[in-house]
């Protein structure tokens, strides 16, 4: 998309006559650019920012906005100077190395890279990663919040520990709840991984350390815990209880309005979650909703294979559009999920929180009518249509295992703002090419050898263009770079890049959705030296 575009894009829109509806969760303006066209997008909260630095207007984290420049016809050029482009992909990259033996045991993996790129204001996906402290292995998820980020912030901070917390042993648990119980410091659980810019409810931290001892409690109370859930059941029954507590916490009195606030909002929001947990035996995937998990594989002669461990949860998934009807009745088989939405109006057809879908309407009239300012909240009295039989959303997530071998070099978590501009395939070879800096040129097919000369020669810029040498050290960056900016000739083009990056925040999510991309890097030796 070139400026010349996104100039008159700008011009349709001040032209266009809004209007403003809304469905549950997701709130749409309609703008109508010319016959024929309708775009829409989801409504956030607008935030501005008229400080400056150097001479550059600075949006929020200091990342230097777009120069406009109006001309004589009110046209809009966007233009972003290489340096800006650079400091805007670059604002949320993460990088960190673990060592192969930490004191504990040896660790599977050797590194992870991580970025997000927002188009909502503020972003509403969010990402986790840690390692466990009282049992083996790290884990990595990534949150694609909507109906704003509440949801999806409180989704990344708490279920991690749910998690852990199913994987301790009874021993573990009762050394905690003991320390607990007598006012004694408790050993941490988890070793957080967390990038300068991640926020935290610090205001809903006492209620979730209750609700999280009440968890291990019940643990203790179960004779067969022992030595803690296989990753496989800790990971199913954590996202369920997590949703659970989400689902009550806004039922119940709690200590403050700020707190009840938080948790009104958290559970009228939604989520969806990939989360990987990955030891030196393999990986468990646990997904709910649309983020996606995906394996890049090497093989003996050198060739590169993308291995999906998650599958998409929405309509274009076959088995999970069945598997929505047939918990319904028949009556309700061609409305429970139409215009391949959830009730016409959600995308996602598993989320954390979303309780529109899941309470009955006589519960959501009763929590909406206590006393609280719901349009400051961003909170709306409505029922989706159709709804008859609720619950129609559930967060019980997908599990997948895969045992980990010499040749699995990296995983690729990531929202499904990377997805809609990315393959699977495509995203592997990007990010073995990253890391190898042996850039992948599959051999002519027949129909290629078939090719005039002009089509060869075009052929032959877009193999060009993939040799250029990378200019992030960041993978994900690599990634982003690439989803946004890759022309017909499979290069980064500057203009391109720039005019998506300058979009302003009323037309950004028109054209992107928050992207969030985790790449876990494994440790080969220690792979080869377990697999033994």
């Amino acid at each position: 998309m070139s400026g010349t575009l996104c100039s008159w894009l700008l011009q349709c829109a001040k032209r266009s006559a809004l209007s403003l509806s809304h469905s549950q969760h997701r709130l749409y303006f309609r703008c109508s650019c010319s016959p024929g066209l309708s775009v829409a997008w989801p409504n956030r909260t607008w935030r501005s920012s008229s400080s400056s630095h150097n001479g550059l207007d600075l949006g929020p984290g200091g990342v230097p906005r777009a120069q406009r420049h109006s001309s004589t016809h009110e046209d809009l050029e966007i233009q972003l100077t290489r340096t800006q482009i650079n400091a805007i992909l670059r604002a949320n990259e993460q990088a960190v190395h673990i060592p192969e033996f930490d004191g504990r045991g040896l660790s599977a993996v050797h590194k992870f890279e991580s970025n997000q790129l927002p188009a909502n204001t503020p972003n509403e996906d969010r990402r986790s990663a840690a390692t466990c402290l009282q049992t083996k292995g790290m884990m990595f998820g990534v949150f694609d919040g909507h109906g704003g980020y509440a949801c999806a912030q409180a989704v990344s901070e708490r279920l991690l520990y749910y998690v852990a917390v199913a994987l301790m042993s009874r021993r573990s648990l009762e050394e905690v709840e003991d320390a607990m119980e007598n006012l004694r410091p408790v050993l941490p659980i988890l070793q957080w991984y967390k990038h300068h810019n991640d926020y935290n409810y610090r205001e809903s931290a006492s209620l979730y350390v209750e609700h999280l001892r009440v968890f291990w409690q019940e643990l203790l109370d179960h004779e067969e815990h022992g030595e803690g859930m296989h990753p496989r059941d800790a990971l199913d029954y954590a996202f369920r209880r997590l949703d659970a507590d989400i689902s009550l916490e806004a039922q119940v009195p709690l200590d403050s309005d700020l707190m009840r606030n938080t948790a009104l909002q958290v559970a009228f929001a939604g989520s969806t979650a990939c989360v990987a947990h990955v030891d030196t035996k393999g990986i468990h995937v646990a997904n709910t909703g649309d983020c996606r998990a995906v394996l890049g594989v090497q093989e003996e002669d050198g060739s590169w294979s993308a291995v999906p461990l998650s599958h998409d949860h929405n309509a274009l998934n076959g088995a999970e559009l069945e598997r929505v009807r047939t918990q319904h009745p028949q009556a309700e088989r061609d409305t429970v999920v139409t215009d391949e939405r959830l009730l016409g109006i959600l995308m996602p057809l598993r989320a954390f929180g979303d309780v529109r879908f899941k309470w009955s309407r006589e519960l959501q009239q009763s929590v909406l009518d206590s006393d609280c300012d719901l349009e400051s909240l961003n909170i709306y009295q409505y029922t989706p249509p159709n709804y008859l039989t609720p619950p129609y959303l559930e967060a019980t997530p997908e599990l997948t295992y895969h045992k980990l071998r010499p040749k699995d070099r990296f995983l690729i978590l990531a929202s499904d703002g990377l997805w809609d501009m990315l393959g699977n395939e495509e995203a592997v070879r990007l990010v073995a090419e990253h890391l190898t800096g042996v850039h992948l040129q599959a051999p002519l097919s027949a129909s290629e050898r078939q090719m005039s000369l002009g089509q060869m020669h075009s052929l032959l810029l877009q193999r060009r263009a993939r040799a250029v040498p990378a200019l992030d050290p960041n993978s994900a960056t690599h990634l982003v770079r690439h989803a946004l900016g890759t022309n017909e000739y499979g290069e980064v083009d500057q203009e391109r890049l720039s005019a998506m990056l300058a979009l302003p925040e009323d037309l950004a999510r028109m054209y992107r959705d928050d992207i969030t991309v985790t790449i876990i890097y494994f440790n080969s030796n220690v792979i080869k030296s377990c697999d033994a």
